[in-house]
């Protein structure tokens, strides 16, 4: 399993939040599965697929833990991979995970928890805008051009 430094993770979220020097820091510091990971949560198979081929199977299963797989949860538990666990449980309105993140001082997952949240309420908020809707339908239509 990949370590992810502090500053990578805090890197990632500032990336989630649209920062374009963050998003080059992990092009450039090789960190594109965190990336991937961001696409993947959003449904972008093959941003997800690139995870799997990687073998960054945390990763993925990260992912997963977020859209409510349970097997996914296990496998994190099992890899030992608590942060990232405790993270997508943040995600899924889990109090207690935070919590434990705060306790063991790990305030770059909860700040990653809380940018994946907000990006998926900004994803959720678009498409039920008459604006959103509008985009969204032209961007379908474009798939079958």
């Amino acid at each position: 399993m990949k370590h992810y430094s502090t500053f990578a993770i805090e890197q990632f979220c500032k990336h989630i939040h649209g920062d374009v020097e963050a998003f080059n820091w992990l092009i450039n510091n090789d960190y594109r599965e965190l990336i991937a990971v961001m696409d993947a949560i959003r449904d972008d198979k093959k941003a997800f697929n690139y995870l799997i081929e990687g073998k960054f199977m945390v990763l993925a299963a990260f992912v997963n833990t977020i859209w409510d797989d349970e097997k996914a949860f296990k496998f994190l538990i099992s890899s030992k991979a608590y942060d990232w666990a405790a993270c997508a449980n943040i995600v899924n309105g889990d109090e207690k995970a935070e919590a434990a993140l705060r306790a063991s001082g790990k305030f770059h997952f909860i700040a990653l928890a809380k940018s994946i949240l907000g990006k998926i309420h900004d994803d959720g908020d678009r498409a039920t805008t008459p604006w959103g809707v509008m985009k969204n339908l032209f961007d379908f239509k474009k798939k079958f051009d």
